[in-house]
């Protein structure tokens, strides 16, 4: 387990690592002034500016939609554009192309699926109504969340584990896009979802021409999320699908190709703007008035706490511990045990996609708020008691190596 990344990969994630980290630092600073801004006397317009509708036109189109939606509809599909790219990367050219190597996250990253679902169910059983549709809401890593406490507070832990954490949260993003397409589609209609297929194989086609194209590439984008929302299909998954047609090797198979050019763009764009607007409109949530009062007394928030905290440390370290007990599968000589322990409790950072599943499972009403604070602080206590581990670790590391930078 964990064998050595080759240096091609090393100088990915690095890369991935750079931009993850500076996104997981906006992401919070949005989140705080999300908190800030709906709890201040101002809170009113905070709602207001989340209710505006910015083309009352578009109806016609079904883009009547207000910024909130705007932003978990519009912009979140450019950063699950980025995923559809770095997911079509690690199939062709990362971890995931060999499957003795792919077999560890993976299992790893349904385990942490399974586990947090199953306490969830098991938990909110009691509250009755709807409560059951949010099953999904813990299952989810936050990878620009985890990346960025990841790089505070373990500078020098080795890179094998990082790399680890990353392709376990791409696994991780791939089953959330999967629960989302299939579980949380409502008023499916087909022909819009056939008809997207026209711009998908449109854009398939051009962007392997690598020339001057990029306004009808982004136009044809457009016309395919467009009609994938007019599906009823979340619109998010146009991003992916269209990341899955970009080619990752260059036309003599060793320089880098399209995808590559096109997640170094939008990279930025995803992590530095796209998620934390969303955050922005996503994270305000009233905690006065006796409004955490209530939201714990509704047994999705422990539910959805206890499925992000203890149950991806039960799922995937469970998971890891019992391929190395009961395969040929070893840990690292250099790793520990405790480093799993970390890196298990920093993917209980579900903060985007869960808060995204969330909206999608509890709309805009009561339950939808609990939901919102159960991720709040269930993240919140998944990066502090990772941090506490991490940190240890961190210190231990550069004791034994004080001359590496991890």
């Amino acid at each position: 387990m964990f064998a050595p990344t080759p240096d091609t990969e090393k100088r990915t994630l690095a890369d991935i690592l750079r931009t993850e980290t500076v996104g997981g630092v906006l992401v919070l600073v949005a989140a705080v002034l999300a908190l800030a801004w709906a709890n201040s006397p101002w809170g009113e317009s905070y709602a207001t500016a989340a209710e505006f509708v910015p083309w009352p036109g578009g109806e016609f189109l079904g883009l009547d939609l207000n910024l909130s939606h705007w932003a978990s509809d519009g912009l979140l599909a450019i950063f699950f554009f980025v995923v559809g790219l770095e997911l079509k990367r690690e199939f062709v050219v990362g971890e995931l192309r060999n499957p003795r190597r792919a077999v560890l996250p993976v299992v790893a990253a349904v385990a942490g699926m399974v586990v947090p679902a199953l306490i969830f169910v098991g938990i909110a059983s009691t509250a009755g109504g709807d409560a059951l549709s949010g099953w999904a809401v813990p299952t989810a890593t936050d990878i620009a969340f985890a990346l960025a406490v990841l790089a505070i507070v373990g500078k020098h832990l080795p890179s094998t584990l990082r790399a680890f954490l990353l392709t376990l949260a791409v696994v991780d993003d791939l089953l959330a896009i999967t629960v989302i397409a299939v579980f949380y589609t409502d008023d499916f209609h087909p022909l819009p979802l056939l008809g997207a297929v026209l711009p998908l194989v449109a854009f398939a086609l051009l962007v392997r021409l690598r020339g001057p194209w990029w306004p009808v590439l982004l136009v044809l984008g457009v016309v395919a999320w467009l009609l994938v929302h007019e599906s009823g299909v979340h619109a998010t998954i146009a991003g992916v699908l269209l990341g899955f047609t970009v080619p990752v090797l260059g036309k003599d198979g060793g320089e880098p190709g399209p995808a590559e050019h096109l997640e170094h763009r939008w990279r930025p764009v995803s992590a530095g703007f796209a998620v934390p607007l969303f955050a922005l409109f996503a994270a305000g949530v009233s905690l006065g008035g006796g409004g955490v009062a209530a939201a714990f007394s509704d047994p999705v928030v422990p539910g959805v706490m206890a499925g992000l905290v203890l149950g991806k440390l039960v799922g995937i370290f469970g998971a890891t511990f019992l391929m190395a007990k009961f395969t040929r599968a070893q840990l690292d000589a250099n790793l520990s045990w405790w480093d799993l322990v970390g890196l298990s409790l920093l993917a209980g950072i579900g903060f985007t996609v869960s808060l995204l599943i969330g909206e999608l499972a509890f709309g805009a009403g009561e339950r939808g708020e609990h939901v919102k604070v159960a991720v709040l602080f269930g993240s919140l206590l998944a990066a502090l008691l990772a941090s506490v581990v991490l940190g240890v670790r961190n210190r231990a590391y550069r004791r034994t190596h004080p001359a590496s930078d991890g």
